[in-house]
């Protein structure tokens, strides 16, 4: 039997904040492993092999669903992110998803922090992401096992 062109992983799951540092300052006071922490755009914790990232919800807006009302009109605010093992990879699982029903709502591209994703949105519209991550590795399994330094 093929594998699926979606790898079956829930890698990442962002939380679009309204306002970040005090999010910040309240999920480090938590005490769980940072991730990548880049003060005032992104800081993320790793949970059992997933990674639960914090990023400002007007960033996350324009990455995953420019032109859709934020949370209350439309969008949620939150993104599950299926990450890929490799930037060239991110291509193919996107295309799959919109093959398979989904709204593509960010053709993939190269960001600007370094890694490579697209947005699409189930058929009830929830915004996925497929990416690749510098620095973010999984075991056998695909659970995560490191992000950041």
């Amino acid at each position: 039997m093929a594998l699926p062109a979606l790898p079956a992983r829930l890698s990442l799951v962002t939380l679009g904040t309204r306002d970040f540092a005090r999010m910040r300052t309240f999920y480090l006071g938590l005490g769980w492993p940072v991730g990548v922490d880049i003060d005032g755009d992104l800081v993320s914790f790793l949970l059992g092999g997933v990674v639960l990232g914090l990023y400002p919800l007007d960033l996350l807006a324009a990455e995953a669903a420019p032109g859709t009302p934020g949370p209350g009109g439309g969008w949620s605010g939150v993104t599950l992110s299926c990450n890929c093992d490799t930037r060239d990879e991110v291509d193919i699982p996107f295309a799959a998803a919109v093959a398979a029903g989904a709204t593509a709502t960010a053709e993939p591209v190269d960001r600007v922090w370094g890694g490579r994703s697209g947005y699409f949105a189930d058929p009830e519209g929830n915004r996925w992401e497929i990416a690749w991550a510098p620095g973010m590795e999984f075991d056998a399994r695909g659970a995560v096992t490191r992000f950041g330094e």
